[in-house]
């Protein structure tokens, strides 16, 4: 039974370190990585992990998408807790690293606006929400990867990061910003990062029960 909570601490571990590292080595070279570089490093590294991981622990890798399965019935809440207790442990064990190897970081790859908070708390929102609906649509929560599930996803992850990075570091996920936030020390406006996504995951659960048949959020 550990081996799901092992590969969701592995995954979230993995993910957060290439993605966080990527825009931490793009501080320290001055640019070298680029803003697209660390997008496509997103995309790229979570399409991967869901591959690696689908099939033991359903690859959540985020609180947000945890709460939201379960609220879909998809998911079991008893597991929850645990869920989340994995996947901060790999995005705080991710962002000590990223300290160890690189001390003069500043932000080590942590979310922070850069405009006006509620407009990014609308945002990080919205970006939950587009990312949440491709997720319940392709995959199910608990075992099972479809196919093209790490495609999907890591498009969707790879995209937001394209267009909102610039705006909220698109986070869309409280432990990818609770990491670095522990580690660097930078907790301003880190309440958005914690609430707009799972308020977004929740809204695609309900937008499914919406469009889809009456089953869409009953299958655990």
């Amino acid at each position: 039974m550990m081996r799901k909570y092992i590969a969701e601490i592995i995954g979230t571990f993995t993910m957060i370190f290439c993605g966080t590292g990527a825009m931490t080595i793009n501080e320290v070279t001055g640019g070298d990585v680029t803003h697209v570089g660390i997008a496509i490093t997103w995309g790229l590294i979570v399409m991967a992990m869901i591959y690696s991981f689908g099939d033991i622990s359903g690859a959540h890798f985020n609180p947000a998408v945890t709460v939201a399965f379960a609220f879909a019935k998809k998911f079991s809440w008893k597991e929850v807790p645990k869920y989340i207790l994995a996947q901060c442990i790999g995005a705080i064990a991710a962002s000590s690293v990223l300290l160890f190897l690189f001390p003069e970081s500043e932000f080590l790859g942590g979310t922070l606006p850069s405009f006006e908070a509620y407009k990014a708390f609308v945002l990080e929102l919205l970006l939950t929400y587009f990312l949440m609906l491709v997720i319940i649509n392709v995959s199910t929560g608990s075992k099972e990867v479809g196919t093209m599930a790490g495609i999907a996803i890591g498009g969707v992850v790879l995209l937001e990061a394209m267009f909102a990075g610039p705006m909220t570091n698109a986070s869309m996920n409280p432990a990818r910003s609770l990491g670095p936030a522990l580690l660097s020390g930078h907790w301003e406006h880190q309440w958005l990062y914690m609430t707009a996504p799972v308020i977004g995951a929740i809204l695609a659960v309900l937008t499914c029960r919406l469009t889809k048949a009456d089953n869409c959020c009953n299958d655990c």
